[in-house]
């Protein structure tokens, strides 16, 4: 794999105040629950909300930007993402705080972090993050939902730093909410966002969210590497179910394989590459449109350019 020119020297030079880490070709595989994937040209995890500014207004309107978060629902293809890619984490994007029956999260948080942190604080209402295995940040761009609740049912505002380096806020109506959805501007990167719960029973909170950790490990092939939900639910309809009627439970391509025990999962069974599982779900929509003639929407997020350096 032939790596990225390395731009972290100009970078430094028009930004030498950055305390962020920054690293150039850094591998993504390690990031990602699917464990595939090339390097990002340069990966940056800045210290706080004014170290991302100072990054983003000092790169310029043309370099391509990249955010990921826990990579629990993401593909990096195989040559790598070119351009910046943020990571956040650290205390300044991963704690939650609690005033009232409100929560301020960071969006590096991890979703079930949030319900334990709403549970030990008896609010009521945000118990199905505990069955969504990304973190906050992604819960914001994909509207995530489990078990009958979604984002938009307790989110309250959304705050990040635009491409220009600016600050933004977005009340609810800006997200734009939709089924696995947000319409909101997508060069803000979303730092944190502040959630409302109502007053609950603790005891009983933390028993709904045992049912959906229950749930979700009966269900869901968890301990396998895995990308979540691969596809979204048409309307009326149910993705793994599409997906069993045409035959591709078990199906496999290279060492990519869609799950026997949950067919919108695909799992990377034995040693997949990206393309076996990119390839392996195109192939899947293919058989399903022609069984059904719906047409299935990846839900799986798929970055980067493959090995020939194409981004479709």
């Amino acid at each position: 794999m032939t790596p990225f020119p390395d731009i972290t020297p100009d970078i430094r030079a028009r930004a030498p105040a950055l305390r962020g880490r920054l690293v150039a070709n850094q591998s993504l595989a390690d990031l990602t629950w699917f464990r595939v994937g090339g390097p990002a040209q340069v990966l940056f995890s800045p210290a706080d909300e004014e170290d991302l500014a100072a990054f983003l207004a000092v790169i310029g309107p043309d370099m391509p930007v990249t955010v990921i978060g826990l990579g629990s629902n993401l593909i990096v293809r195989d040559g790598g993402v070119p351009g910046a890619v943020i990571r956040l984490g650290g205390k300044a994007f991963g704690s939650v705080e609690i005033d009232g029956d409100s929560l301020r999260s960071g969006t590096a948080v991890p979703d079930m972090r949030l319900a334990k942190a709403a549970a030990e604080a008896s609010l009521d209402g945000l118990a199905f993050f505990r069955g969504i295995p990304g973190s906050i940040g992604g819960a914001l761009r994909m509207n995530a939902g489990a078990h009958g609740g979604e984002t938009t049912d307790v989110l309250v505002e959304a705050r990040g730093i635009d491409r220009q380096g600016n600050l933004r806020i977005l009340g609810h109506a800006e997200m734009g909410f939709a089924y696995r959805h947000s319409s909101a501007p997508g060069d803000i990167i979303f730092t944190s966002a502040l959630f409302k719960g109502r007053e609950g029973d603790r005891a009983a909170i933390e028993a709904e969210m045992e049912r959906v950790t229950a749930a979700r490990e009966a269900a869901q092939p968890i301990r396998e590497r895995t990308g979540g939900s691969t596809f979204k639910n048409p309307p009326g309809g149910k993705a793994w179910q599409l997906v069993d009627a045409a035959g591709c439970r078990g199906l496999r391509v290279g060492g990519a394989q869609v799950s026997e025990m949950h067919c919108n999962f695909l799992i990377n069974r034995d040693g997949a590459t990206a393309a076996d599982i990119e390839g392996l779900g195109e192939e899947v929509r293919r058989r399903v449109r022609e069984n059904s003639g719906i047409e299935l929407d990846w839900e799986i997020k798929r970055i980067g350019i493959d090995n020939a350096g194409v981004r479709r």
